[in-house]
């Protein structure tokens, strides 16, 4: 198992308080991402996911509006690599997420970050990130930043 770098391990645990400081962790998780980088996103509905990133988009160099992919269920930018946005809230399986044919996109040059990853957390590649959102209060979140396979 690689281990994460020091960037990543650097904001392996935060406390954060609002949105803009949730776009801020995810920009400064981005200065660390290369091709073949996979973001697993768990947390509740409303913990912060897609403003997450939105961080991370912002830090790829990504100007266009980052909007939850709910129904398209993935969704591409470009930037200095390509970002895919994949949203499993409707996915009730591993099966049902390799129906959807994303192998390129999990194995391919960008990044891809998937928010629900836990719908299909054995179908994710090994050596992928974990993030994990939990809500505290009202604008208050913990994020814990980790293996997968930790």
């Amino acid at each position: 198992m690689k281990c994460l770098s020091p960037t990543i391990a650097a904001v392996k645990k935060r406390i954060i308080r609002g949105a803009e400081e949730m776009v801020a962790l995810g920009e400064e998780l981005a200065s660390a991402l290369g091709p073949g980088t996979v973001i697993g996103l768990e947390g509740p509905l409303g913990a912060g996911k897609t403003t997450f990133v939105k961080g991370i988009a912002r830090g790829m160099g990504i100007t266009e509006t980052v909007t939850s992919p709910t129904f398209t269920l993935v969704t591409e930018y470009e930037g200095k690599l390509p970002l895919y946005h994949m949203d499993l809230y409707r996915i009730r399986s591993s099966e049902e997420f390799e129906f959807l044919g994303v192998e390129e996109m999990l194995y391919g040059s960008g990044v891809t970050v998937i928010e629900w990853s836990e719908r299909a957390a054995d179908a994710l590649p090994s050596g992928s990130l974990r993030v994990t959102i939990s809500i505290i209060d009202g604008s208050t979140r913990s994020v814990v930043i980790r293996e997968a396979d930790e």
